[in-house]
């Protein structure tokens, strides 16, 4: 079990990523439990950074696409183009094609390059005419929204949302952290103290992946994940503030997605069974961007987050 391959690489993250624990733990998180990542806040958190590091971080290849309203499904997925030497069409791989994708600004692209992205993200292809072509079996996305313009946007529905294992919000970091992030670029532009890493082979982030399916998942345990979701389907059961802030719950995938994230979280943190604190841990970016919040929680200043606190208060933990 190469776990302590996993610790090294948190360890080169958390040393180029400073101030932003949450991100470098969820890329893990997302990397072991096979699942994509959609990360909102203000820009210059160090997103792009954190992608590329991880990137470094293991045996992969990273492209980095910053999504425009004039950009066209081909230019993600690539397209048939004809040779006139052979007479015959070929097909030309786009930037999809790769193992690490930084989706940038993904709410800029209109809905059918953002729909090409979704299928490649769910069913691990791209159709391209009448042919559809595998990607390559480590594959994540890290998608980017900027939460201070709307502008020009093309805000991505909630059935979409639902295909990202987790929603994070990021935070400007604290004055303590930035004066560190100063004195890192400083000497990253002197090319002094250079942070490196021996990167983690594919076959160890597939092996890590099967260790984390065969974590110990006690069966109360597992009621626990269902009746989290339930509370967001049946809120009236749980309390009348509850029902009034909720106008549709969380989809199935909300359930394993709790798992698979529960799961990684365990392995990360060197046990072979899952807590209820390891639930609760990663219950708020896993259910954060499929709660559809009623007009009247809106109208009273309630988030997403306040929600999820509310249910996991309301929810008795085995």
């Amino acid at each position: 079990m190469p776990l302590s391959r996993f610790h090294s690489l948190r360890t080169y993250l958390d040393q180029l990523i400073l101030g932003q624990p949450l991100l470098t733990e969820s890329l893990l998180t997302a990397l072991i439990a096979d699942g994509h990542l959609l990360v909102e806040g203000p820009p210059g958190l160090a997103k792009t950074r954190a992608v590329k590091a991880l990137c470094d971080g293991v045996q992969g290849d990273f492209h980095r696409i910053q999504f425009t309203p004039d950009l066209l499904p081909a230019d993600l997925t690539g397209t048939d183009i004809y040779r006139a030497q052979t007479g015959n069409f070929e097909f030309e791989a786009g930037p999809i094609f790769h193992n690490l994708i930084l989706a940038d600004e993904i709410n800029r692209a209109p809905a059918k390059v953002q729909s090409a992205l979704l299928e490649a993200m769910a069913e691990g292809q791209v159709t391209v005419g009448k042919s559809s072509y595998r990607l390559p079996e480590l594959f994540l996305v890290m998608a980017t929204q900027n939460p201070l313009e709307n502008e020009g946007t093309y805000p991505l529905p909630e059935a979409q949302l639902d295909r990202f294992l987790m929603h994070l919000n990021l935070d400007y970091p604290s004055a303590e952290t930035e004066l560190a992030i100063l004195r890192l670029s400083r000497n990253e532009a002197l090319h002094t103290e250079p942070v490196t890493v021996e990167p983690i082979t594919q076959e160890e982030i597939f092996a890590a992946r099967k260790a984390a399916l065969e974590i110990y998942l006690a069966q109360p345990l597992e009621r626990y994940i269902v009746e989290l979701v339930m509370a967001t389907r049946q809120p009236q059961k749980y309390s009348d503030e509850l029902a009034s802030w909720l106008d549709y719950g969380v989809s199935p995938r909300a359930t394993q997605s709790l798992e698979r994230c529960a799961r990684a979280r365990a392995w990360l943190h060197e046990r072979d069974f899952v807590t209820p604190e390891d639930i609760q841990a990663v219950a708020p970016n896993v259910l954060r961007h499929r709660l559809l919040l009623s007009y009247q929680a809106q109208a009273q200043g309630i988030s997403r987050d306040q929600v999820i606190n509310h249910i996991l208060s309301l929810v008795a933990v085995p």
